[in-house]
C-alpha cells in the first residue's frame, strides 16, 4: 500500500497489508503532528499538507523498490496524509514486514528518511494565533 490519503491513516490496516507468514518482524513509524516546531516557539494548532500526487506516488514507489533491493525480501507500506492534520494525528506512516528485525528496522528508517527528503509533499504549520508558515520537509 503506497500513496497519499486525505483521510486519517489507519496503522493497523497498514500492518495487515504487509504482514505475512513469511515475515517474522513488522516495524512501523508514525510521524504525528506535534504542538511545537523546532526553532519556533508558537504553539501549533494543525498541519496542512499539499502534494503533487503523480510525482509523489511515483517517488514513494521508487523508495519502496530501493528498500526491497537494499534490505532483502520485505513488504512495505508508505502513506502520507494530505489536507489538514490535527495534533497527535499521524501525517505519515511507514510499515515494513521482513523475515528478521534488523532488515525491518533498517528498511523502515531508510524509507522514512528518503520520503522526507525526496517526495513532493509540502507542509504548512497553522499556529494557534492564526498565523501560518510553510516548513521545509527534510530528513534529519
Amino acid at each position: 500500500m503506497i500513496g497519499l490519503s486525505p483521510l486519517p491513516l489507519d496503522p493497523a490496516a497498514l500492518v495487515r497489508a504487509v504482514q505475512t507468514e513469511a515475515h517474522g518482524a513488522v516495524v512501523s513509524f508514525l510521524g504525528t503532528t506535534r504542538a511545537t516546531s523546532p526553532g519556533d516557539s508558537r504553539p501549533v494548532a494543525a498541519l496542512e499538507y499539499e502534494a503533487y500526487e503523480v510525482m509523489a506516488v511515483a517517488e514513494m514507489e521508487t523508495i519502496a523498490r530501493e528498500a526491497q533491493e537494499r534490505f532483502g525480501p520485505l513488504r512495505i507500506a508508505l502513506v502520507h496524509r494530505t489536507g489538514r492534520v490535527g495534533l497527535s494525528e499521524p501525517s505519515v506512516a511507514v510499515v515494513v514486514a521482513a523475515p528478521h528485525r534488523g532488515a525491518a528496522f533498517e528498511a523502515c528508517r531508510y524509507a522514512i528518511d528518503a520520503l522526507k527528503s525526496r517526495v513532493a509533499v509540502w507542509k504548512r504549520e497553522i499556529y494557534r494565533d492564526g498565523d501560518a508558515a510553510w516548513i521545509a520537509n527534510a530528513a534529519p
